[in-house]
């Protein structure tokens, strides 16, 4: 009997441990879930309402487009020459800077040992070569067709 009072008064401060960190838990959450999803949403929505016409964006599916005009409930993109488009505001996942974009075209122009222009000449430019291994591999498809297996 004695010893069950001594470990009924041990774990008596376990009990404030216990609440402490009930307690601790959502504070926790809070700092490192709840506050920098709340910073990341209204830093799109200030980005999203200060869009404007000639601004280059990225849609949320993906689509490159240019800001043609600004409503209050969406915005019209010109997604293709000529091809305008009616979106809503949400549908805008990013504005590309002028300056990224350069960034981007200067290293698929020339940096990397590519044509400037974009285009890859795919021409041959020893057809004769290729013709003569052609007709080496059909001459040894042939002798294997002819050849009985031997059995």
């Amino acid at each position: 009997m004695g010893n069950e009072m001594i470990l009924a008064a041990q774990n008596s401060g376990s009990g404030a441990f216990n609440l402490l960190l009930l307690l601790a838990v959502p504070v926790v959450f809070y700092f490192l879930l709840i506050r920098p999803q709340n910073k990341r949403r209204k830093e799109q929505l200030r980005m999203q309402n200060s869009v404007a016409p000639g601004a280059k964006v990225v849609t949320t599916a993906g689509m490159h487009a240019t800001v043609v005009e600004v409503d209050d409930d969406g915005v019209v993109l010109e997604i293709a020459p000529g091809v305008h488009a009616r979106f809503v505001r949400q549908a805008v996942m990013q504005v590309v800077r002028e300056d990224a974009a350069a960034d981007d075209a200067d290293t698929l122009d020339g940096d990397e040992g590519k044509p400037a222009g974009g285009s890859i000449d795919l021409s041959k430019d020893d057809t004769g070569a290729d013709d003569a291994e052609k007709a080496e591999k059909a001459e040894k498809a042939e002798s294997k067709a002819t050849e009985k297996p031997s059995a």
